[in-house]
């Protein structure tokens, strides 16, 4: 089985994506959620689902950047998965867990990636870009934003698209597709990095 920790900033349709895929449910046990966000949608989901929920940043209950290490650790992880969450991981946390961290963006990478380019930001750059082509990418997480190895893509066609918002709509269906696969594969340990490249082997 599995352990994931699921990071979050926002409703959670992700989170919600991947409890409910039903080739996960004898793969994977989500341990625990967590959010910089006390009050996100995410959490919500989490809680209806017995799952422990843990807020990052500073003050009182809070998990800050010089503890997240020695948490995480305490849950023994196999997985950590980035689902919406908006905030650089800490770099002492990429090291220890390499590989081991994924990431679910918006746009196919490496175009439309980087700091600032979350939600709609994304699908209006996109849309604004002209592009034809949007969709959705899952990455390894290394320090900075959306550079690490790309793992798995998956396209739609935005070319009749009439606003950021319907490119919006398309690319999160692919997400909630996406995402379960690449962590199937990894519950399956199906996922390798060779010549500087993310494979998925069947």
């Amino acid at each position: 089985m599995l352990r994931l920790a699921v990071f979050v900033s926002g409703r959670g349709s992700n989170l919600k994506a991947i409890l409910e895929h039903p080739e996960l449910k004898n793969l994977i046990e989500i341990v625990a959620v967590f959010s910089d966000k006390s009050d996100c949608g995410a959490f919500q989901i989490a809680r209806s689902y017995g799952i422990e929920t843990r807020v990052l940043g500073k003050g009182e209950g809070r998990i800050s950047n010089e503890n997240l290490l020695e948490t995480l650790k305490n849950y023994k992880l196999n997985l950590i998965v980035l689902a919406g969450y908006l905030k650089l991981v800490p770099v002492e946390v990429v090291r220890e867990f390499e590989n081991l961290i994924i990431n679910i963006h918006p746009a196919l990478l490496p175009s439309f990636g980087g700091k600032g380019m979350y939600g709609i930001n994304v699908h209006t750059a996109v849309f604004n870009s002209s592009a034809k082509v949007s969709g959705a990418t899952v990455h390894f997480v290394d320090a900075e934003y959306d550079k690490g190895k790309i793992i798995a893509q998956k396209c739609v066609d935005i070319s009749d698209a009439k606003s950021p918002e319907e490119i919006a709509e398309r690319v999160l269906r692919v997400e909630h597709q996406l995402l379960p696969e690449v962590i199937k594969a990894f519950a399956e340990n199906r996922i390798f990095v060779e010549n500087n490249r993310a494979i998925i082997k069947s």
